[in-house]
């Protein structure tokens, strides 16, 4: 086995592998294996296809992707399971899917593989649908992983032995679960969720935890965060509520088949007998009811909070997350971590809860509302490196926020300091870390933009040119004269991501547009001092040509009319007379008070046009 080295960097990430690496030695101690072999390390994560994986599903894939790979590192071998819950049941219509309408309605009950796709799509059916933009976004992000469909692993007959393992010991885990049903009922906290995407009804178990949170933050006077916190707690947590197998008249069973007439789940298991593995089930929907053999019978699964502790025993998995639901009583990790050591004879994995992801003020993303931001949609407007270091750089119980607004550009900026920090040697530890998670894996590299020019600076020139390469090329070329960009290709994936952020999240009416013809009238009205800035301006362009020397001139030029050198430091009278300058430049240029930041809109315009529009 590799011998762990001692991990300098202090990061979550590193302290985790450690954890990992140590209870995957305690679990070999006590088991066989060939001579110089090692056990696999085993991470799990678990994607419900149930509808668009928005980036809060997403946070299922990095933690463990973003440990399992720092163990790679370290030179062990690791599997990271993918469990696609595709066939689960499909709950509900998302909303604001192109292709579905409420026909769709019909298919509630039936296995997310048994469900048509949303009309024109290429996929088979529902859940493939969903999957695929997900394996791709996951491919473009240097997540390595072996994916698992577990309506392959239940119609193969996979679990076989361990649902009938299952049965045979209803009652235990009828016993177990019931320690909670007690716990639950006395809280007025119903049945808590399980794992997966979030439907409307929630777990009221996590609703009450995030109401509390609500009443502490107002109490703290922190009305913004309470009201979060109450949307937090009305959509609860991201995980998909669950029966458990009780309520049937014949006892508890943990089995749920999909009816042999209509295809759903809307079934109740009569009868069955140990001896003879016979099941007999009603169905409510259509009323079809059958005996089959439970030893040769394929067409149904264990219930959630049966289902997820038998696969950490079956696939001996060590680590694996879950939603902040599952640290609350009766919840699915906490009843399962008791199911897998007194059932299955396993051992609960380690499992970090992770918080919610935000987007533009959002409390939590609901992948029921419709309409949420998905790996794919954030792939289109940055790049695989800027994404992996929003997941690498906050502890999994930390919520962040994802910007699809002008926030963007200003955490573009906060990258490229760190970037600049890592090149110079400045860098902290924990920042190091975390950006060597961001930019490669054990396996190598990602692609990264040659020149990689300010995000806010190749927004604001695409904006302006619309798109036109040439013009484009001309204008970056100008940014920095000594070392003019040759083609497009060296500012490229970043220039496209920027592009895509501008043609898709700006509005039209905040678009920049270049006038055409002087404002004859402003400029007819300038005092003798507005006149004199423009001259100053103006007779300053040539010698200035550049980011940098437009910059020094734009600022430059009331310091001038104030009898200051270029480089005084700015007084607040001084700060005053900049913003009026400016105001006047956007009024006369693009018909606004405000626009891109002048010194990149002057590149963009040109000089010569500048000339006509500034009255030259």
């Amino acid at each position: 086995m590799p011998i762990v080295a001692q991990s300098t960097e202090t990061d979550w990430v590193s302290r985790f592998a450690d954890d990992v690496i140590a209870e995957s030695e305690r679990r070999a101690s006590g088991a066989k294996h060939s001579p110089g072999t090692a056990p696999v390390v085993v991470v799990a994560s678990g994607l419900s296809p149930s509808g668009p994986i928005h980036l809060g599903n997403l946070r299922e894939v990095m933690t463990p992707h973003l440990v399992a790979d720092e163990i790679r590192r370290r030179g062990y071998e690791v599997r990271h399971l993918l469990s696609w819950d595709d066939y689960d049941r499909y709950r509900k219509v998302p909303a604001g899917v192109p292709g579905t309408d409420s026909s769709w309605a019909e298919h509630i009950g039936k296995p997310l593989t048994s469900v048509p796709a949303p009309a024109g799509s290429p996929y088979p059916n529902w859940a493939e649908h969903f999957k695929a933009a997900m394996t791709e976004s996951l491919a473009e992000l240097g997540v390595e992983y072996d994916g698992i469909s577990q309506t392959a692993q239940y119609t193969s007959g996979a679990y076989r032995e361990q649902i009938l393992h299952a049965m045979r010991h209803r009652a235990e885990i009828d016993a177990i679960l019931d320690r909670y049903r007690t716990k639950d009922k006395d809280k007025g906290t119903g049945q808590s969720a399980a794992k997966g995407q979030a439907p409307a009804c929630q777990a009221r178990a996590s609703a009450a935890q995030a109401g509390q949170a609500a009443r502490t933050s107002q109490a703290k006077g922190g009305q913004k965060k309470a009201e979060e916190a109450e949307l937090a707690a009305e959509e609860g947590s991201g995980a998909a509520s669950e029966d458990d197998g009780s309520g049937g008249s014949a006892g508890y069973f943990p089995y749920k088949p999909y009816c042999g007439g209509c295809g759903k789940d809307l079934t109740t298991v009569t009868a069955y007998d140990d001896e003879t593995t016979e099941l007999t089930y009603t169905c409510a929907e259509c009323g079809f009811s059958e005996t089959v053999r439970l030893s040769e019978f394929n067409r149904g699964k264990l219930v959630w909070k049966v289902d997820w502790p038998m696969r950490w025993a079956y696939e001996g998995v060590i680590f694996e997350p879950s939603g902040v639901d599952h640290s609350s009583p009766g919840s699915s990790f906490v009843v399962g971590g008791q199911i897998v050591r007194e059932i299955f004879d396993g051992v609960q994995p380690i499992g970090p809860m992770y918080a919610f992801v935000g987007i533009s003020g959002m409390a939590k993303m609901s992948s029921s509302k419709g309409g949420v931001p998905t790996p794919a949609d954030a792939l289109k407007i940055m790049e695989a490196p800027l994404l992996r270091w929003l997941y690498a750089r906050r502890r999994p119980n930390q919520s962040f926020k994802i910007a699809f607004d002008q926030e963007i550009q200003r955490l573009y900026d906060e990258w490229d300091a760190l970037e600049r920090k890592v090149a110079d040697g400045s860098v902290l530890p924990a920042d190091a870390a975390a950006y060597s998670r961001a930019t490669s894996t054990a396996a190598g590299e990602l692609p990264r933009t040659a020149r990689p020019l300010p995000y806010r600076t190749l927004a604001s020139v695409v904006d302006i040119t619309a798109g036109a390469e040439e013009q484009t090329l001309r204008i970056l070329s100008d940014l920095d004269p000594a070392r003019p960009l040759t083609s497009l290709d060296e500012a490229r994936p970043r220039l496209d991501r920027a592009e895509n952020w501008i043609t898709s999240q700006v509005p039209a009416e905040a678009r920049t547009v270049v006038r055409s013809e002087p404002d004859q009238e402003l400029l007819a009205s300038l005092d003798e001092q507005g006149r004199e800035s423009l001259r100053l301006l103006l007779e300053g362009l040539d010698s200035h040509w550049s980011l940098d020397g437009l910059t020094t001139l734009v600022y430059g030029v009331p310091k001038v009319l104030e009898g200051l050198e270029p480089d005084a430091k700015p007084t607040p009278e001084l700060k005053a007379a900049q913003r009026q300058f400016f105001a006047l430049l956007y009024r006369l240029l693009v018909s606004r008070d405000t626009g891109p930041r002048l010194p990149t809109l002057l590149l963009a315009v040109g000089t010569d046009r500048v000339r006509k529009l500034l009255g030259a």
